[in-house]
């Protein structure tokens, strides 16, 4: 199996967080409606994104949050990391 990354450590703790508060605003019917639905496929694809490592969008504009040269044996996309 071939897995390639382009999502880093903190970019995927962020994920996560905003996974939960969506999830939170979802469940706890603050949202409603689209943007309820909305929320819940917002935090799906969160947490499916943060669980990969790999962000299809990351993938399309060629860029990523992970080390270019981390020095790991994992695959990643060739990609350049944003700067902040």
């Amino acid at each position: 199996m071939n897995v390639l990354h382009n999502v880093g450590k903190k970019d995927r703790i962020v994920r996560i967080v905003i996974a939960i508060v969506l999830l939170t605003l979802y469940f706890t019917k603050t949202v409603e409606g689209n943007w309820a639905q909305g929320a819940l496929i917002g935090s799906f694809l969160m947490i499916m994104t943060s669980m990969r490592r790999c962000c299809p969008l990351y993938a399309l504009i060629g860029r990523g949050t992970c080390g270019v040269d981390t020095g790991s044996t994992e695959k990643k996309i060739e990609t350049k990391k944003f700067e902040l």
